[in-house]
């Protein structure tokens, strides 16, 4: 593997996104090839067809938020990090959002092709989106991970370990994953 390359999603990357949903991202896992990382941004049951219609109209509105990650000019992974506010189904699936006047970012999902997985291509990702919730002034980087995932494929919020490698601390217990969190330091120029 080259030197991977991160970039924040634009509606310039969409094609890009696309490609990785299509063919990279569930090559190992077909059944859960239908998500395109909309879970927290609308419900997921209308099928592929759907979902990657909806994903690329989020994407081309600039309402789904998150990093590529490129090795060699090609898609190798996925991080959806945003505003906690940006994601209508964290309210149901996590209760209460931060206690007021909190300014926190989420991190919800990271996908690694096959071929990249283990080799730091996650980290690289999660670096990108703490630095950008520091530019947004946010004071908070938050994740999800899951206490005891049944597979591999359940690691989908990033496992706990990177999370605590990282600066992470639990904030939360929670029924079936760990609410973790990191305090943001902003940037020295």
């Amino acid at each position: 593997m080259t030197e991977v390359v991160v970039k924040e999603l634009s509606p310039s990357l969409r094609d890009d996104f696309l490609l990785f949903f299509d063919h990279v991202a569930f090559a190992d896992n077909p059944d859960w090839s239908d998500c395109y990382c909309s879970a927290y941004h609308f419900a997921n049951n209308k099928g592929k067809a759907e979902s990657r219609h909806q994903a690329s109209l989020l994407i081309e509105d600039d309402r789904m938020h998150g990093f590529l990650a490129y090795d060699n000019g090609k898609p190798v992974g996925w991080c959806n990090a945003a505003s906690r506010g940006l994601y209508p189904a964290l309210h149901w699936l996590l209760g209460p959002g931060p206690d007021k006047g909190e300014r926190v970012g989420s991190i919800v999902c990271f996908v690694v092709a096959a071929s990249h997985r283990h080799q730091g291509v996650a980290s690289h990702l999660l670096h990108a989106a703490c630095k950008k919730f520091v530019e947004k002034g946010l004071e908070y980087a938050e994740a999800y991970p899951v206490k005891k995932p049944p597979s591999a494929a359940y690691d989908f919020p990033g496992p706990l370990s990177m999370y605590l490698k990282n600066g992470f601390s639990t904030h939360r217990d929670a029924d079936w994953y760990t609410i973790v969190r990191k305090r943001l330091t902003k940037l020295v120029p």
